[in-house]
């Protein structure tokens, strides 16, 4: 959420940046919004101590045994427009805060122009992808020969997009998960959480899914309470101090967690609809920082070099691209995208997003700093994918294919699954 003087500050230029990513500011009605709440705080104020003021006359006219008919009348039409005053102000202050929530996070200069990830901008490359002198199978087709994959099964419990993985494809699961939770806890000083998968309204407008994108959650609940479940793990780790003072000399904070996801992916029915791309249920290990505003580029840096070293670790070709100002998510002010080689599709796919959320979810989820002198601040809040199980399952398949119809896995994968090859009828050495 943004400090409505900022976006009203000529220097701050927001209707240009906001136009870069598809949104058109209305300054005159922020505009207005503000100027009302400011008169109706003055107009309170100064009614506040006209009753004041009177209260003391009644009680001294009273005392003089003076007759205060008119001066408690005057007190009454005081108390009535108070609160009238008061109604009007808690009104407008919604509608502000109504208005501010719809307005997203302005981008930086630096986000490339566009609206679509056919915009984004190459910044390096790791790995080559592999020329296979086969025709190189997809993971549906590889997970099916292996039996480590059940669609069918997917679909007769939960309907499309949902899958069963079995056998070696849930024990590849957990090990991949496993995996990157060690690195970011043991390589990169990250403090792992076990979270709630079920989450309440607030938590997802702190981090600015709500109220934008309610049609792309899954919403559930008991009786009158309203639950969502998560679509990442994001939305708790950030939210964990919600309405929190930090203390400043405690920052960077780094947070991770393993957690499923659930998301509707409304408007994306006919995409991806093959295999594991884009599911309604996944999981995913996810990276969360809190740090000083003005070392949230640094940070970022820092943030996508762990995702890296995830897809380095299990030698995965891949490349990062800075995403369009058109592109970037709603919440963020820069977004790096990692993307990993999917062979059958010869391309590159999204296997993470990095962004830099500077303190616009702070301000919306109330989260505070306060240095040891008392100064008081905002954090800023970076999240990032550090990665998705499902997709990178796709890639260990995929670019691990042979000749022979066996898969070659990772030797890092072996310390957790006690093998590293899966041969063409499922068994494993």
């Amino acid at each position: 959420m943004h400090d409505p003087r900022v976006l009203l500050d000529p220097s701050t230029d927001a209707v240009r940046k906001l136009a870069r990513r598809g949104f058109q500011l209305d300054l005159a009605r922020l505009s207005e919004l503000v100027q009302r709440r400011s008169a109706l705080i003055q107009q309170l104020d100064q009614e506040r101590g006209d009753a004041k003021k009177v209260a003391q006359e009644v009680k001294a006219a009273a005392s003089r045994r003076e007759d205060t008919t008119a001066l408690v009348e005057r007190a009454r039409a005081l108390k009535v427009a108070i609160a009238d005053g008061e109604r009007e102000h808690r009104q407008v202050e919604e509608d502000l805060h109504g208005f501010l929530l719809d307005v997203p996070n302005l981008p930086e200069d630096r986000c490339p122009d566009g609206n679509s990830d056919e915009f984004a901008v190459e910044v390096r490359t790791w790995g080559t992808p592999q020329a296979f002198d086969f025709p190189p199978l997809d993971h549906v087709d590889l997970g099916e020969r292996f039996g480590i994959f059940d669609f069918a099964r997917g679909v007769k419990l939960s309907g499309p997009r949902f899958t069963v993985i079995k056998g070696v494809g849930a024990e590849l699961e957990r090990a991949v998960a496993q995996l990157f939770l060690s690195i970011h806890t043991k390589r990169h000083g990250y403090t792992e959480f076990s979270l709630p998968a079920l989450l309440n309204r607030e938590s997802l407008t702190g981090t600015g899914q709500l109220p934008k994108f309610e049609e792309d959650l899954f919403k559930t609940g008991v009786g009158d309470r309203e639950l969502f479940l998560t679509p990442t793990a994001e939305v708790p780790l950030t939210n964990l101090h919600a309405n929190e003072i930090l203390p400043f000399e405690s920052l960077p904070l780094a947070y991770t967690a393993w957690t499923p996801c659930f998301r509707s992916e409304a408007g994306s029915y006919g995409r991806d609809t093959r295999g594991l791309i884009r599911q309604h249920q996944f999981s995913k290990v996810e990276m969360v920082r809190f740090c000083d505003p003005d070392q949230s580029s640094q940070e970022l840096e820092a943030m996508v070099g762990h995702a890296e070293a995830c897809l380095r670790e299990l030698g995965l070709a891949y490349r990062v691209v800075a995403l369009a100002a058109g592109d970037i998510s709603f919440a963020s002010q820069f977004t790096y995208d990692i993307e990993v080689w999917v062979p059958s599709q010869n391309t590159y796919r999204e296997i993470s997003s990095c962004s830099d959320c500077s303190t616009y979810q702070a301000r919306r989820a109330g989260i505070r700093t306060k240095t040891k002198d008392g100064k008081k601040g905002i954090p800023a809040t970076l999240n990032g994918s550090g990665l998705p199980i499902g997709r990178t399952i796709v890639a260990l398949l995929e670019q691990g294919q042979q000749a022979d119809g066996s898969v070659v896995l990772p030797s890092s994968l072996g310390q957790y699954l006690g093998y590293t090859k899966i041969n063409p009828d499922g068994t494993t050495g």
